[in-house]
């Protein structure tokens, strides 16, 4: 019999679908950007300094805001901050188009940080108020798996529309694709207090961050997740760089982030129903996340192309049991009303962490090698892990707060 919300007649099914379809297209759509803004920053006169900071101000901007980005949404409603979102990210897409200098470039995508930050955190609650408590590992399991596809064949897709219509065009393609989902969006995502299972006061600022900074279990949720992106942010900027170093060909370094890509996809539905059945989730997030570890160095140690496959391939694998895990974890940690607010923090650790992986980890590799600076990273997350578990020990069995 199909699960259905007590108001509304929505079925889970039927939810889960419009959701995922909604976050994979948003962004396959937004995604389709990023690989080219460096490339159009390039073509505009922009030097390596400048990319970098392009790049490095919409991971901050993201990263700041998704935290008070999530606790507005616990105030104002979902949907309406998820509309919000889609609506920046389309005006600056069309801003995209219309740019001709470097200055211009940065001061768009700070504001695309700002949509992104908005619709991230509040759609992750989202999926959270409709999905039943026995069904939350799945249904992060099938949403994050959506979203990850779009963010994987984005990039490719506004490389293909850029090799053959130009830079300009992807910015166009982006918004064009964008307006398309808001639309779809605003007639049927429906609004989440119609859905919700329980529906979840609004809770004071105060009353909020106290039930927040009272969770040491959410904290050490946001803390791993700090640590892990730091290493996702360090594989995704250095490991291009290591390889070739190495010898290794550009084509080759595509299936090292393919095989990184797949495994991690395809992991997360059967670990998601998984970790339903897991009396303690923390259990899959520290296995998941010592293995992601191990697999950093890994990389580090690599020397020929089929090791870094199964290293990468690895750490997809782990990637995707510790993060669909993570977010399972947190909905147990935090009353509802306080779902947008854990969501933020969590995606600001996300975004902030890849930021640092690519700045930190920059000066590291300078000093000590490629070699050395992957072992280290690969430390940093054996003492995060380490120090999750240590709190969640302390957790009894089917508490959720300390």
């Amino acid at each position: 019999m199909p699960l259905k919300a007590p108001a509304g007649g929505f079925s889970y099914g039927m939810l889960l679908l419009i959701t995922c379809g909604v976050g994979f297209l948003t962004f396959f759509g937004s995604y389709m950007r990023i690989p080219i803004v460096p490339l159009y920053a390039g073509s505009l006169g922009a030097d390596a300094l400048q990319v970098g900071i392009i790049n490095g101000s919409f991971l901050f901007v993201t990263g700041i805001l998704s935290l008070p980005m999530g606790l507005l949404s616990d105030r104002t409603g979902r949907k309406v901050l998820i509309l919000w979102g889609l609506i920046v990210s389309i005006i600056t897409a069309f801003l995209l188009y219309t740019c001709r200098t470097p200055g211009q470039l940065m001061l768009v995508y700070l504001f695309f940080g700002i949509g992104q930050a908005a619709f991230a955190p509040t759609m992750m609650s989202y999926v959270a108020d409709f999905s039943p408590p026995t069904h939350i590992g799945r249904t992060y399991g099938w949403y994050t798996l959506a979203i990850y596809v779009g963010m994987s064949t984005g990039p490719a897709s506004g490389g293909l529309v850029a090799h053959r219509l130009g830079y300009p065009a992807v910015f166009l393609c982006s918004g064009g694709l964008l307006l398309l989902v808001l639309a779809g969006t605003l007639f049927f995502l429906p609004r989440a207090r119609t859905i919700a299972l329980l529906r979840p006061p609004r809770l004071p600022f105060r009353e909020a961050a106290g039930e927040v900074l009272r969770s040491p279990g959410l904290l050490a949720c946001w803390l791993v997740t700090l640590g892990a992106c730091m290493g996702t942010g360090t594989f995704i900027t250095f490991v291009p760089l290591h390889a070739s170093e190495l010898g290794i060909s550009v084509g080759h370094i595509g299936l090292i982030f393919a095989a990184q890509a797949l495994s991690n996809a395809l992991s997360r539905i059967p670990f998601g129903y998984l970790s339903d059945r897991t009396s303690n989730r923390s259990h899959l997030v520290v296995g998941g996340l010592m293995g992601f570890a191990l697999c950093m160095a890994g990389l580090g140690m690599a020397t020929h192309i089929f090791a870094f496959l199964a290293a990468a391939a690895g750490l997809g694998f782990c990637m995707g049991i510790g993060f669909t895990a993570i977010g399972a974890l947190m909905t147990e940690l935090v009353s509802p009303g306080c779902r947008g607010f854990a969501m933020g923090g969590y995606n600001s650790a996300i975004y902030l962490g890849m930021m640092l992986g690519s700045l930190v980890m920059g000066a590291v590799v300078k000093e000590i090698g490629f070699k050395n600076g992957f072992l280290l990273i690969g430390l940093v997350n054996v003492l995060v892990t380490g120090g999750f578990h240590v709190i969640f020990r302390r957790i009894l069995p089917g508490s959720t707060s300390l």
